[in-house]
């Protein structure tokens, strides 16, 4: 019986995206994994440059050192993309480069030294992908929402509803010249009275007041690490820098006017001393040294277009420049719909740091490929006289596998012992799943649930609200949830690309690493108790599927020409 190869889509260079935004404080690189049916994309990397073009003036842009760290930092995207074979991006350019005198000459030179086409947005045009951006993170879309990015160089305004724009702008008020115009001479009063002139002169006060708004979205590093600062206390000189925690689980993103005031009054030093440079820097980091302009600025905008509360939003830019590229790639691609997959990323963004939200993420990764692999199988088991998997699988459970994955460990911000039941009780309680019924909310949760431990029997208690075929496709969703972990464990974020193929000795997943190791620090090493886990779920798998699964190097697969490519013991191997 002949193999059939299933190529898979984190193997396949066309469902690979990258948007590059060259901002006035730092540029950044988003690689994302989509799916061609829905749109619905996943972060894969994210990477940042501070390269600070504004800080000269704001019309020099980009003078020589400037230009230098500025193409020093696109040349090492353009390393990353071609590394990881990611061939559609997008590079945009923001206010430092729109407000360049010298733009055709830098444009030039990127596009000669990098080999970049950079497309410079209008403030418009940059406060419309960054409300294209908000829609995939927040439910907002049927809403009339007020949208502010506060950057480096300028601040976007944007009403918008039912991904529709009502009224955008960009004002050239930005956290870098700020600082450099006021802050840097200690003119703070001088920087709120300059503020509110310049609000008042673009008539973006009145236009705003005109149309009204129900709810008020800030996105972007300023509003985030504000943010952040509020919900940690950090007014109150009370900080908890060790990441998320469980008091996080209450936390929904979101601040009040009332407490921007606070944070502003004890960074600027209102009615007592200011915070001290060294606790501000080691809390804001780089930011630290524009975090009094962005919150003056912040605070003066909350008071002129009386804004009560703004919620947060953890895309901007860069996931509205992917969004429209996939609005040209996916022919249902649905704003609306994404919502139900932002509300998981935005549950899974609040609970876990960065090394585990890589880690949830590359489990999700590998389960779509072994997802997609199977339903491909299924597809031409029919034509092919193979083994056919008793259930039908559609876009919905990927989807419910995929969330499962993200929010698995979630349950760790209340410590290891039994932090799987924790992960099921925070999904299923509370109101964080937007779009999803009761019944998908709780299958998602049991998944999570059982992502460990023992693995569930087909008549588990948990299980009887269940039909018969439910049941059954949802112990092969656990199944290949409990390998996908497995795995990710043994490879940590070291995986390059996948492939899953079938023949009369059942199902292969084969792996291919990235080709230098020493750059990843999330690698997990190849521990005992590991590999222990893994035979264990293949044996769950095997039971559940009645077929073996078995697991590959990518430069090891077995030949029956050479005893050389047999699997070496320092690598993944085949376990039977």
């Amino acid at each position: 019986m002949a193999t059939l190869p299933i190529q898979t889509v984190s193997a396949n260079p066309t469902n690979l995206l990258a948007s590059v935004d060259m901002g006035t404080n730092s540029f950044k690189l988003l690689t994302v994994q989509f799916n061609p049916s829905t749109g619905k994309f996943l972060h894969l990397n994210r990477l940042k440059e501070p390269v600070v073009l504004g800080r000269q003036t704001a019309s020099a842009a980009a003078a020589a050192d400037s230009q230098l760290r500025a193409i020093e930092a696109l040349k090492a995207f353009r390393s990353f993309l071609q590394t990881h074979e990611i061939h559609r991006h997008r590079v945009v350019a923001t206010a430092a480069v729109r407000e360049s005198g010298n733009q055709a000459e830098f444009l030039r030179r990127v596009r000669d030294e990098v080999g970049f086409e950079v497309e410079v947005l209008s403030g418009e045009e940059e406060a419309r992908l960054i409300y294209l951006g908000a829609l995939q993170f927040l439910p907002i879309y049927e809403k009339t929402a007020l949208v502010i990015d506060i950057g480096g160089g300028s601040t976007e305004f944007l009403l918008g509803q039912k991904g529709k724009v009502i009224f955008g702008t960009s004002v050239k008020l930005g956290h870098v010249n700020l600082t450099q115009k006021f802050v840097n001479n200690n003119e703070i009063l001088q920087m709120r009275t300059h503020i509110r002139s310049i609000l008042q002169q673009c008539g973006i006060v009145d236009k705003i007041k005109h149309y009204g708004f129900e709810i008020a979205v800030g996105s972007s590093g300023t509003v985030q690490s504000i943010e952040r600062a509020v919900f940690s206390g950090f007014s109150h000189n009370v900080v908890d820098n060790n990441g998320p925690s469980y008091e996080d689980f209450g936390r929904d993103w979101r601040f009040s006017k009332e407490k921007l005031r606070m944070l502003v009054e004890r960074l600027c030093g209102g009615g007592g001393e200011a915070i001290g440079r060294a606790r501000r820097d080691q809390f804001f980091k780089r930011r630290s040294e524009f975090i009094v302009a962005g919150a003056v600025l912040l605070d003066e905008i909350f008071e002129m277009l009386d804004i009560k509360e703004m919620e947060v939003s953890g895309y901007a830019l860069g996931e509205g420049v992917v969004a429209e590229m996939l609005l040209q790639v996916c022919d249902n691609y649905d704003f609306n719909a994404n919502a139900r997959w932002g509300s998981v990323v935005r549950l899974a963004t609040r609970l876990l740091g960065k090394k585990k939200m890589g880690m949830a993420a590359q489990c999700a990764n590998i389960a779509k490929v072994i997802f997609e692999g199977l339903r491909k199988c299924n597809m031409l088991a029919e034509t092919e006289n193979q083994v056919k998997i008793s259930v039908s699988w559609n876009d919905k459970d990927l989807e419910y596998l995929e969330a499962a994955c993200m929010l698995h460990n979630i349950g760790l911000v209340t410590g290891e012992k039994g932090y799987h039941k924790q992960s099921q009780s925070i999904i299923t309680n509370g109101d964080h799943l937007y779009g999803y019924s009761s019944e998908e909310i709780k299958l998602i949760a049991l998944l999570a649930r059982h992502h460990r431990k023992k693995f569930p029997k087909p008549n588990h208690k948990s299980l009887k609200e269940f039909s018969e075929e439910v049941k059954e496709k949802f112990r092969m969703l656990c199944a290949i949830v409990r390998i996908s972990i497995a795995v990710q464990k043994l490879r940590g974020l070291n995986i390059q690309g996948m492939e899953f193929s079938y023949s009369h000795e059942g199902f292969k997943l084969i792996i291919s690493d990235r080709n230098d190791r020493s750059l990843q620090p999330g690698i997990v090493p190849l521990a005992e108790d590991d590999e222990t886990e893994l035979t264990k779920e293949l044996g769950h798998f095997q039971k559940v599927f009645q077929q073996k699964l078995s697991i590959y190097d990518a430069v090891a697969v077995p030949s029956s020409s050479s005893e050389s490519s047999k699997p070496s013991s320092t690598n993944l191997e085949c376990i039977h």
